[in-house]
């Protein structure tokens, strides 16, 4: 759901349709989770409600847990040099 996001905003019903395979419920019980995580913002906008992707979130995931291991690697990489 976030990479589908991540491409552009979607409403309710466009993200239910990307997953053909999950009814309605499931899709909109995943998208509370995220919703709760900030991972994704929903705006509701007359009847629609459109979702979009929340990046600073993802990105203090990112320098939080990646970041870590991108600095231990190039560290070890340097030893090596």
């Amino acid at each position: 759901m976030l990479d589908r996001l991540r491409e552009s905003p979607r409403t309710t019903g466009e993200l239910c349709a990307c997953f053909p395979e999950l009814d309605r419920t499931t899709v909109l019980q995943h998208l509370r989770v995220l919703e709760r995580a900030d991972l994704v913002i929903g705006e509701k906008r007359g009847r629609e409600r459109r979702l979009i992707l929340a990046p600073l979130p993802i990105k203090r995931i990112h320098d939080r847990w990646i970041g870590e291991y991108a600095r231990a690697a190039v560290e070890l990489l340097d030893e090596l040099g």
